[in-house]
C-alpha cells in the first residue's frame, strides 16, 4: 500500500484562536489541539466559537487521538463539545489534562475519565501508523509540549504556542536538545505559532518581569488591584512572589480561581507561601497598603470585574483613592477597547492603572527571531505557519523565506485546507477541502446560529425592531380589530405618534388592497405587512428596523357559540380586542 500523508487545517488560522489541526497518516488522524475563541464585537450574543464538528462526523472511526499542547483555552476550549458526542482519547501533560477535565465537566454532566492520558516530555506513543513523541516549550502555563508526528516522509512538528526564554524556569523551559534530536529525522513540515511574528522587540525574560512587578508593589502606596487570566500562570506566580517579597498579603477573587488557580496549586505549578492567602474578612485587619487582589478570570472577566469594581456594583471590593490597579496580562487587540474604558472608570474612581503590556515588551508566543531560531535549529522542508491572523502568516511567511526555507515551501493556508503529500514529487498539494467552518456556540446552542441569525441581530442593533398586530377575518375579508404597533430601539414612541398613526393606515391598506386582490395566503399577507411598511418607515426616517408583522385569525366558532350562549344572536353582530388582547362583543 502507498503511504498517505495528510496535513487539514481545522481551525486557528486567519483567525486568533480556535487552534486545530490534523496529521493524517494512512488510516489514521491525529489531532493537534481543540481550542475555541471568544467572539469579538461583530458576534453578537454569541458566547463561543469552535471548530466545524462535521469533521468527526465524517472522520471519527479515523481519529485514534487528540493531542494537546497546554491547558488554555485556545488549545483545549472545543473538548466539551467534541466528547459530548465522540468517544476520542486525549493525551496532555498533568496540568493540561486537569485543566481539560475541569473544562469538560463544566459543559457535560458525566465526565468519562477514562478517555484522559497524562503523557509528558519523554513519551512517545504508538500507533499503527505513526509514533507521537512530544518535547518541553516555553508559554505561559507550566508543562506545555510541542508535538512531533512521525511519518515515513519526515516529521511533522507543531509548537503549540511557544516562545523562547533561556532565562524560564524549569516547568517553563524550551527543550533545545530534543529539539536538536528532532532536527535528526528530517523535518518534512513545521506548524508554528505565528501570534506575534510582526514582534521587532525582543520579548523581556520573565525573570525581569518579575522584578518589575515586585517593584510596582514595593512602590504602592494603597492597596494594589491586580487584573490577569486566571490561565496565565506564570504571570499569576510572579505576583504571589511579588506580594510575598514586599510583605503583602493576597486575596485571590475572579470566577476561575477556585479550579484552575487552585489545581495548579494542589498540583504544585504554583508556588504559594504559607499564610500569604487571606479571605474577605480579612481585609479589615490588614492596612491597605499591605494588600494585594488578584481578580482572574477568562479573556475580559477580569476587565469587566475592575470596572464593576470602579462603578461600586462588585460584589466584594469597591475602588478608591490610592488604588493601584494592575492589569498584568498583555491584552489582545480584541479587549484593547475595553482595557481603555476600563482605564476611565478607574480613574473616575480615584484609582490609579498600569499596564504591564506598556511598560514592558512581554508576549507569551514567539517573536519574529524565535521563529527564525526555529527554523535554524529544525530545518524543516517546509513551514506552515498557524495561529495567527492573516498579516501574521504573512509575516511569518518572510520570515521563513528570510532564514532560508524556498518561497514555494512555505504554504499559507485558510481553514479547511488539506494538503496532500506527494511523495514522488516531494511536495504538498491541495486536495478536496475538509469541515472548516465556525460553530457558534450560544447559550446551550451548539451551531444554531448562523449568518441570518447573527444578521438579525446587527439590524436589530442598529435600527431596532418595530412590531405590527392586526387581527383579521378573512372570511369576512376584514380587519376585526384596530392595527396595533409598537417599536423597541427604533424611535421613541410619544415623540413620533403621527409616525405611528400613519403606519396603522398603512397595514389596513395594506391587508384591504391584499383580500381584494389575492387569493389568501398568511405568508403573503405578513409578506406585505412587512414590506410596505420597510419602504415607508425607510422614507420617513432613513432606518430599517426589523419588521415583525403578527396577523391574527378571530375564531369564528368560538364566536357563534357565544352568541347562542347569550341567546342574542340578532342583537350582538361585531367583534373588536380590546388593548389587552382580550375580545369584547360590542351591540349594535
Amino acid at each position: 500500500m502507498t503511504d498517505q500523508v495528510k496535513i487539514m487545517i481545522l481551525g486557528g488560522v486567519r483567525e486568533q484562536g480556535k487552534d486545530m489541526f490534523a496529521v493524517q497518516v494512512n488510516d489514521e488522524i491525529y489531532i493537534l489541539d481543540a481550542g475555541l475563541k471568544y467572539p469579538d464585537s461583530t458576534l453578537f450574543g454569541i458566547d463561543l466559537v469552535i471548530p466545524d464538528l462535521d469533521f468527526f462526523e465524517q472522520y471519527s472511526d479515523q481519529v485514534v487521538g487528540i493531542f494537546l499542547t497546554h491547558g488554555h483555552a485556545d488549545s483545549i476550549g472545543a473538548l466539551p463539545y467534541i466528547l459530548r458526542k465522540y468517544d476520542i482519547p486525549v493525551f496532555g501533560s498533568q496540568l493540561t489534562i486537569e485543566l481539560a477535565k475541569i473544562k469538560v465537566k463544566r459543559e457535560n454532566k458525566r465526565l468519562k475519565t477514562s478517555l484522559f492520558h497524562v503523557i509528558d516530555a519523554d513519551t512517545e506513543i504508538e500507533f499503527k501508523n505513526s509514533n507521537i513523541s512530544f518535547f518541553h516549550t516555553t508559554h505561559s502555563i507550566p508543562d506545555s509540549l510541542g508535538i512531533d508526528v512521525h511519518t515515513n516522509a519526515g516529521e511533522i512538528v507543531y509548537t503549540g504556542d511557544f516562545k523562547f526564554d533561556l532565562s524560564a524556569a524549569p516547568n517553563y523551559r524550551t527543550d533545545l536538545d530534543r529539539l536538536a534530536e528532532i532536527s535528526q529525522k528530517n523535518v518534512l513540515a513545521l506548524l508554528s505559532d505565528s501570534s506575534n511574528a510582526e514582534a521587532t522587540l525582543p520579548n523581556v525574560s520573565e525573570q525581569e518581569i518579575g522584578e518589575y512587578v515586585t517593584n510596582v508593589f514595593r512602590n504602592a502606596k494603597g492597596r494594589v488591584i491586580v487584573a490577569a487570566k486566571a490561565s496565565n500562570l506564570i504571570r499569576i506566580q510572579e505576583v504571589l512572589n511579588a506580594a510575598y517579597r514586599t510583605g503583602k498579603k493576597v486575596l485571590l477573587t475572579g470566577r476561575d480561581v477556585a479550579k484552575i488557580v487552585r489545581t495548579a496549586m494542589g498540583l504544585g505549578y504554583l508556588k504559594v507561601p504559607k499564610g500569604l492567602l487571606i479571605r474577605v474578612k480579612d481585609l479589615k485587619e490588614i492596612p491597605e497598603n499591605k494588600v494585594v487582589i488578584l481578580e482572574t478570570g477568562q479573556m475580559g472577566e477580569p476587565l469587566n470585574s475592575l470596572q464593576n469594581m470602579a462603578k461600586k456594583r462588585h460584589t466584594m471590593i469597591t475602588i478608591h483613592p490610592g488604588d493601584l490597579i494592575f492589569i498584568a496580562t498583555t491584552p489582545s487587540h480584541a479587549v484593547e477597547t475595553t482595557v481603555a474604558q476600563t482605564s476611565d472608570m478607574v480613574y473616575q474612581a480615584g484609582g490609579r492603572v498600569i499596564e504591564l503590556g506598556r511598560a514592558k515588551s512581554t508576549s507569551g508566543h514567539a517573536t519574529g527571531t524565535d521563529l527564525q531560531m526555529l527554523i535554524s535549529i529544525l530545518k524543516p522542508k517546509f513551514v506552515i505557519p498557524v495561529i495567527g491572523e492573516y498579516r501574521l502568516l504573512e509575516a511569518h511567511k518572510d520570515l521563513a523565506v528570510k532564514a532560508g526555507i524556498s518561497q514555494e515551501n512555505v504554504i499559507v493556508t485558510r481553514n479547511g485546507d488539506c494538503l496532500n503529500y506527494d511523495f514522488k514529487q516531494t511536495k504538498f498539494y491541495l486536495t478536496d477541502p475538509v469541515p472548516g467552518d465556525d460553530i457558534m456556540i450560544d447559550g446551550s446552542g451548539i451551531g444554531d446560529v448562523g449568518n441570518i441569525v447573527l444578521r438579525d441581530r446587527e439590524v436589530l442593533s442598529d435600527d431596532g425592531i418595530f412590531i405590527a398586530v392586526v387581527t383579521i377575518d378573512r372570511r369576512k375579508k376584514k380587519i376585526i380589530a384596530q392595527p396595533q404597533v409598537t417599536s423597541r430601539g427604533f424611535v421613541y414612541i410619544k415623540a413620533n405618534r403621527q409616525l405611528m398613526q400613519d403606519s396603522v393606515e398603512l397595514i389596513k391598506s395594506t391587508i384591504k388592497n391584499n383580500f381584494e386582490h389575492k387569493k389568501f395566503d398568511w405568508t403573503e399577507i405578513k409578506q406585505d405587512v412587512r414590506n410596505d411598511l420597510e419602504k415607508f418607515l425607510y422614507k420617513k426616517t432613513n432606518r430599517r428596523p426589523v419588521v415583525l408583522p403578527v396577523v391574527m385569525e378571530v375564531n369564528q366558532n368560538r364566536h357563534r357559540a357565544l352568541q347562542k350562549r347569550n341567546g342574542k344572536n340578532n342583537d350582538y353582530h361585531s367583534v373588536d380586542v380590546n388593548k389587552s388582547g382580550k375580545r369584547i362583543i360590542k351591540k349594535d
